[in-house]
């Protein structure tokens, strides 16, 4: 190798150092973007932008008896690793205890739900490719404590039901229902 292709190698190689070095952050425990979502708090961890649209990670407690709809993404694919509670997820056509420690696997185009057994639960949502934060921050508001949001006394009517299919479609997501079982 030449003089001035190893120099080329080595400046390349400190500026990704460089790039990687300015990306690098940490978030302490309760530290990230806090959003009241759909019933659970979702705490972003580390957002699309912060990684290069790599990957994104999101905090979830959901209370006791929680269920998400059920939906699909179609943009990317949805793991969840279980930190607390009880939980049952609905992936295709497979229904999955999990507990804590527990990993799950939601490849896109394939639809999903969760309900939550025993809890609160706490789990990590990890988003592959990132960006389906934005629909939390759009369907959710900044979150005022910490906690698990005031629950809802009704179901959102028909408006807020096609406002929030909406926002999905532009993220690629679709909702499809309530769980299975329900």
């Amino acid at each position: 190798m030449s003089s001035t292709e190893d120099q080329a190698r080595t400046g390349t190689m400190l500026n990704a150092q460089e790039e990687a070095a300015s990306r690098t952050f940490a978030h302490e425990p309760g530290e990230g973007e806090a959003w009241w979502w759909l019933g659970v708090l979702a705490t972003i961890k580390v957002a699309g932008e912060q990684t290069g649209g790599q990957y994104a990670l999101v905090e979830i407690l959901a209370p006791d008896g929680y269920g998400s709809v059920l939906h699909v993404h179609h943009q990317e694919d949805e793991g969840f690793y279980i930190l607390e509670g009880e939980m049952t997820f609905y992936v295709g056509e497979q229904t999955i205890k999990a507990r804590p420690g527990s990993y799950l696997f939601g490849p896109k185009d394939i639809p999903h739900a969760f309900t939550v057994d025993s809890g609160p639960a706490r789990l990590l949502f990890v988003f592959s490719p990132g960006g389906l934060e934005g629909l939390i921050r759009e369907i959710g508001e900044p979150a005022r404590s910490l906690t698990v949001p005031p629950q809802p006394d009704e179901e959102p009517d028909k408006a807020e039901m096609e406002r929030m299919a909406a926002i999905g479609a532009r993220y690629g997501a679709e909702i499809l229902g309530p769980p299975p079982n329900q």
